[in-house]
């Protein structure tokens, strides 16, 4: 890829499946890991496809944006979605997971105005990543409500009968440590 020497060096981080790999843009060419690349895009006239030549290999790809940032390929006939998101973007996401995870773990609100059928932990439990706490009826349906990551159970603010609205809090954890305690 040959780019002029008023191009601005840029850097992408460009996730699919579960492989990150780091894209950099400069005057030099593109590099992708740290190593330069050659590669090409021409789009094929009358279609919403491209051909990308990297290398000396030859693709045929098609791309439909799904939200910013996420795109749905087709490489060669087969399906990938992927992830692009420049240094920026990705350095205040890993501040905001950081934050995150230095507050603790997000107390469970409810989805949407129930009724609690069902309060499945006592305070002070452990509990896993996935495992159900509260069960609660709307629209005639019972929604199991579960923990996003290991933790303890801090205070339980609801009872079986309860009736809640949206967002309200439901059950409240603290971080575990390492041997699994608040």
């Amino acid at each position: 890829m040959t780019l002029s020497p008023t191009v601005p060096e840029m850097r992408y981080f460009v996730t699919v499946d579960d492989q990150t790999l780091e894209v950099e843009i400069g005057p030099e060419g593109l590099r992708v890991d740290g190593r330069p690349v050659e590669a090409e895009l021409l789009p094929i006239v009358g279609t919403d496809q491209a051909r990308v030549r990297i290398a000396e290999r030859s693709h045929r790809v098609a791309a439909q944006r799904l939200e910013r940032g996420r795109w749905h390929l087709h490489l060669d006939g087969r399906p990938a979605t992927i992830e692009v998101v420049d240094e920026r973007t990705r350095a205040i996401r890993e501040l905001t997971r950081a934050s995150a995870a230095a507050a603790g773990p997000r107390p469970i609100k409810a989805p949407m105005p129930g009724l609690v059928v069902r309060v499945e932990v006592d305070e002070g439990d452990a509990v896993q990543e996935g495992q159900g706490v509260v069960i609660v009826e709307a629209m005639k349906m019972e929604n199991e409500l579960t923990a996003e990551a290991p933790a303890r159970v801090k205070r339980v603010l609801v009872k079986a009968g309860d009736t809640v609205v949206k967002d309200q809090p439901l059950i409240e954890f603290d971080t575990l440590d390492e041997e699994g305690e608040a």
